[in-house]
């Protein structure tokens, strides 16, 4: 790694004039379901975010590109997530992440940032983020801005000065090392889309590191200039009204100072780390990367709102996962408020791997640990394809799952409506680059970013122009058609989460895991029992007063035996 240059006081070169788009509207389209009003709820509806809006609610992931578009160009915007605001607050939500609105030439689509201060011009400008989240806020919504500092564009202003010679200004804003005496690369580390991980730059004679595709160079964080900088961004965003950060690849931060050689992989590792053939126990996971988060904790906790900070801690070791937290209490000591679970989403749909993962999670994480549990995301199969293999019978037990798990809950979009993945995408017309990369065994995520579907008119109601990626087949996942159909998974979701908020057991009390029946996973919440029939059989189980049903003609009764058919599930106060 080259060496490191005395810090400068020299601001971010990266910030740009605030860009404008002609065009841009934030009105709903016409015949827009989202456009009904409802009568406010005065428990659900504060004029600004309740104290523990993270902590006590549900969170909501939206992919702006996909989720609507309101200028007719192929691509969701950020009036169109302002547009559907009505929806959100009427399924329950109390918050949003918004996948990255920076800047970006879309190589790994928004995750390769060329400007961290400014709004990519597909979604708006910054004032349309401005706007977006006061419109959050007036509906009691907070906003997750999705940061990522592990690397840049090569189109960013850094590392276009960086490639300029071996002297440039930011050229230690980025991992560069010389060739081993053969000419290879300086180490055996690979791209997480397979191949090395370094790129040869002939014009300097080094090689730069990408952990992800060549056009996404690694930051160097052992240069205080790059933490500095992060710092601005922060308050940059924190200033436009973001409510926190989620951290992209958290734990690959920062990498081995002397850029050690990664062991190999073992026949027990997870698939993942065998298709690359090694641990990256010195490209990631790096004891230093919570020297950073613990700053950024600090920072965060100065600021009169405390934006929170989530991480994508993609770790299935859960004791590192634990120290993510940081220690007890909300001081500088701390570090991330929550941090993902990935190991829960990795097991099968069955009760015994699910209960012994939740039980494991429980044991290890700290006290002041909160839980954040999802089902999917924008980077695999969306549940209802991985998990239930597109069975619709399953959807609600899942759902029902996710949300009597001690901590946070959050959806992906179009989890409540049980939407699966969309068809595959032709190679030729693929926009994912796994799709194009040389990872075997690593499919496109492109079907699990399809647009949502809003209703029956053309491209699901998500466009009027060409959308980016093929929407779905409105006829049966629609919002629209969902809304008007009392017995829809998008019913059973808004019930559900009316559920979780008004018992505040299902997300607060301490959990219990009691084996009442082989095959069926019960998650004990104070006098709640959480039952969810996984054993492909009928069961019977401890009767009580059934709160919530997947079988919606339960709900209410108090049976003396509980009943449930196979994949069914129910909330029961017992006895």
């Amino acid at each position: 790694m080259s060496h490191l240059r005395p810090p400068t006081r020299e601001t971010d070169p990266a910030a740009t004039a605030t860009r404008v788009r002609p065009g841009a509207s934030a009105a709903a389209p016409a015949g827009d379901p989202a456009a009904r009003t409802t009568a406010p709820d005065p428990a659900w509806a504060p004029e600004a975010l309740r104290p523990g809006w993270w902590r006590d609610g549900v969170l909501y992931q939206v992919y702006p590109r996909s989720f609507l578009d309101t200028d007719g160009d192929g691509h969701g915007d950020l009036p169109g997530v302002a547009a559907r605001l009505p929806y959100l607050r009427r399924l329950g939500v109390s918050g949003i992440w918004m996948t990255p609105i920076t800047a970006s030439p879309d190589a790994d689509w928004g995750y390769d940032v060329s400007d961290y201060l400014a709004v990519h011009p597909d979604f708006g400008t910054s004032e349309d983020a401005r706007e977006l989240f006061a419109q959050a806020h007036e509906q009691g919504v907070g906003v997750l801005h999705d940061v990522v500092p592990n690397h840049t564009s090569d189109r960013h202003p850094w590392f276009v000065d960086a490639c300029s010679s071996r002297d440039a200004r930011f050229r230690d804003f980025y991992v560069w090392a010389d060739a081993r005496p053969d000419g290879s690369p300086p180490n055996n580390w690979v791209s997480m889309f397979g191949g090395p991980a370094w790129r040869w730059h002939a014009p300097t004679g080094q090689y730069y590191l990408h952990n992800f595709t060549p056009r996404q160079p690694d930051l160097n964080w052992w240069d205080p200039r790059v933490r500095r900088a992060f710092r601005t961004i922060l308050r940059h965003w924190t200033g436009l009204g973001v409510d926190g950060f989620r951290i992209d690849v958290c734990q690959a931060i920062v990498k081995d100072r002397e850029l050690r050689d990664n062991p190999p992989a073992t026949a027990e590792d997870r698939t993942n780390v065998r298709l690359r053939g090694q641990r990256p126990v010195y490209s990631m996971n790096r004891p230093e990367v919570h020297d950073v988060l613990r700053d950024w904790r600090a920072l965060v906790d100065r600021h009169p709102r405390r934006p929170i900070l989530l991480g994508e801690t993609n770790t299935h070791d859960l004791q590192a996962l634990s120290r993510y937290y940081g220690a007890a209490g909300a001081g500088p000591g701390s570090e991330l408020h929550m941090a993902f679970n990935f190991r829960f989403m990795g097991q099968p749909y069955e009760a015994g791997p699910l209960r012994s993962i939740v039980a494991e999670t429980e044991r290890v994480l700290p006290a002041h640990a909160q839980p954040v549990w999802t089902l999917s995301n924008h980077d695999g199969s969306r549940y209802v394809t991985r998990w239930l293999g597109g069975d619709q019978r399953r959807v609600r037990g899942a759902l029902l799952l996710l949300m009597s798990l001690r901590g946070t809950a959050m959806l992906y979009y179009g989890d409540e409506l049980g939407l699966g993945d969309a068809p595959p995408v032709p190679l030729a017309d693929a926009r994912d680059p796994l799709a194009h990369g040389g990872l075997p065994g690593k499919d496109s995520r492109d079907p699990c970013r399809a647009p949502m579907p809003w209703d029956d008119a053309p491209h699901a109601g998500f466009t009027t122009g060409t959308p980016w990626l093929p929407a779905h087949d409105p006829r049966v996942t629609s919002v629209a058609a969902q809304e008007r159909d009392p017995d829809s998974h998008l019913r059973f979701t808004t019930d559900l989460i009316a559920l979780r908020r008004a018992r505040p057991e299902l997300h607060r009390a301490p959990m219990e895991l009691p084996v009442l029946a082989d095959g069926v996973l019960t998650l004990r919440r104070g006098p709640l029992d959480c039952h969810v029939n996984l054993s492909g059989t009928d069961v019977r189980l401890p009767g009580g007063h059934v709160l919530l049903a997947t079988d919606r003609a339960d709900d209410g009764t108090t049976p003396d035996a509980l009943r449930l058919a196979p994949w069914q599930g129910a909330v029961v106060e017992r006895r």
